[in-house]
């Protein structure tokens, strides 16, 4: 167990907080982060590690909603538009540009022209904040994109939105991270069991997943933000709602790379949905989205896997044909969708990923129902509104809770790392220069980390090949991102597994190495404990 995880979850049953938020997701943690940076005494927690569920499985993909034109939701793709460029501006080392390269099919519902007629609408609603659209007839595809099979294509078009450079989960994290860093108590692997209404306050029955172990968590506040279980947790806590939730399967393969421009390939599969091909480094992310489930734990099955293989060797022109052996990694992410009415009902083809925040002002309990990363801000500020209403006090109001450290902590980074000639250090492997990627992920801890590989060289070792994780990150995961399992390492701190294959994780001697910085005397344990669950 890590020292910090530790000293929360004595913290956790100790006093009242004024907001307990229930999840760890994007809506639980920019919840955490507003509340806690404006002076809100807040804890969070998730029965399972951070950003776990639904924010590690996305696109990786910050964008305006261009599929909502076609069902003519403007007032959202303005809305989310504007909340992609506020992102954009926010994080600019994170959330970047990227064009969208898309060529449809002969036959296709609608004229290349007329879609491209929607991109110019689309760029106009985003306040021609990015690159300009531009139309791509049949023959000038095939020669911009070559890898395209223009056979049944009638033309094309390329247009503009965002990307997370660093996973989703990695994104996340960091609000997680932020909300403590100003106070927030939180703890991964804390199950809220139910909560009761005791003497105007709440009571939550909270459970250790690991050990076992049950407490008390008091607060003033309740906030549901449990993604796909929001339902479940309201039924457990006989809340009743506006909204219920459908849910929405989406999965991605990862492959070795196949395209070599940063871009992302956007075609309608088969059977109509959106197919995307997206650059994620040295490898590829290809996959669909909108497959109705009602299990919100459900996985990538052999049909999902087959269907993506078969669409993906038709619309390329690859040297070999993908099978299912050339997949490192897949993601299968649940997304909920809000929906009103008791019954949960809607076309669901036709259901937006826009959010919705019931409130129960006399319980003074919030439930917050789909949502996605482009939109985070908004649902961070929203939430502090609403609790502001409900009568807790923020002493910090107008305090910015979001958004990369200011151009002096930046350029004082990069001055250091420059007098240290810091990016000669860059492995072979990277796909960018240390500077570029430590300011990114971790912003002004960066600058301390410098000073680590300063006083010490071994700090800027590669531990596990192809990794893009030295030593010293590493060690700053241990001390300060309550890793407790080495899946929320491999997987949702870093992106290691996604982009190195399982096999080669495992052959890697530097693993052992990184357990052992990451757990300590648990390393051991925590290697078998991770071995059996891939087995």
């Amino acid at each position: 167990m890590t020292n910090l995880r530790k000293s929360n979850l004595k913290k956790l049953p100790a006093k009242t907080f004024d907001v307990l938020v229930i999840g760890g997701g994007i809506n639980g943690a920019v919840s955490a982060a507003a509340l806690s940076a404006k002076g809100v005494k807040v804890a969070l927690v998730d029965q399972g590690d951070f950003a776990s569920f639904t924010s590690s499985n996305s696109s990786n993909l910050a964008w305006g909603g261009i599929k909502y034109l076609e069902s003519h939701e403007y007032a959202l793709v303005n809305k989310l538009c504007k909340s992609r460029n506020h992102l954009m501006e926010s994080y600019p080392s994170t959330v970047k540009e990227i064009r969208f390269f898309t060529s449809i099919q002969k036959g296709f519902r609608f004229k290349p022209f007329f879609i491209y007629l929607g991109t110019l609408l689309y760029w106009a609603m985003g306040r021609f904040f990015t690159k300009a659209p531009i139309y791509i007839t049949r023959q000038r595809l095939k020669e911009l994109q070559p890898v395209v099979n223009a056979k049944n294509v009638s033309g094309g078009f390329e247009y503009s939105d965002a990307y997370l450079h660093d996973n989703d989960a990695r994104f996340v994290f960091n609000f997680i991270r932020s909300s403590m860093s100003y106070g927030c108590i939180a703890a991964n692997y804390v199950a809220a069991v139910d909560s009761k209404k005791i003497n105007n306050q709440w009571q939550t029955q909270a459970k250790d997943t690991l050990s076992g172990d049950e407490f008390i968590i008091n607060s003033k506040v309740i906030i549901n933000a449990a993604g796909p279980y929001v339902d479940l947790v309201n039924k457990v806590n006989f809340q009743k709602t506006e909204h219920k939730h459908l849910f929405s399967k989406g999965i991605h393969l990862i492959v070795d790379q196949i395209i070599h421009d940063n871009k992302v390939l956007t075609f309608f599969a088969d059977d109509g949905r959106l197919f995307f091909v997206i650059p994620m480094g040295p490898k590829t992310c290809i996959g669909t989205t909108d497959t109705q489930t009602e299990d919100p734990t459900a996985k990538v099955t052999s049909f999902d896997r087959q269907f993506v293989l078969d669409n993906v060797n038709k619309l390329l022109n690859l040297p070999q044909p993908l099978t299912q052996a050339d997949v490192i990694a897949e993601r299968c992410g649940v997304r909920p969708l809000a929906v009103k009415g008791a019954g949960g009902q809607g076309d669901w083809l036709q259901l937006s990923r826009k959010h919705a925040i019931d409130v129960d002002v006399t319980d003074k309990y919030l439930s917050i129902f789909g949502g996605k990363l482009t939109d985070c801000i908004n649902v961070g500020n929203e939430i502090a509104s609403i609790v502001k209403s409900l009568g807790v006090e923020l002493p910090h109001q107008d305090y910015k809770w979001y958004g990369e450290p200011d151009n002096t902590v930046r350029d004082e980074f990069f001055h250091r790392a420059k007098l240290m000639d810091f990016d000669l250090l860059t492995p072979p492997t990277s796909t960018e220069p240390l500077t570029t990627r430590f300011w990114r992920r971790y912003g002004r801890n960066a600058i301390n980390m410098l000073e680590k590989i300063r006083e010490d060289p071994a700090e800027a070792e590669l531990l596990i090949e192809n990794s893009e994780y030295l030593r010293v990150e590493i060690e700053h995961a241990a001390e300060r991102e309550m890793v407790t399992k080495l899946d929320d390492f491999l997987r949702r701190r870093s992106k290691i597994s996604l982009v190195v294959s399982q096999a080669d994780i495992l052959a890697d001697p530097g693993l052992k190495a990184a357990c052992k910085i990451l757990f300590g005397e648990e390393a051991d344990d925590k290697l078998q404990e991770y071995l059996d669950s891939v087995s």
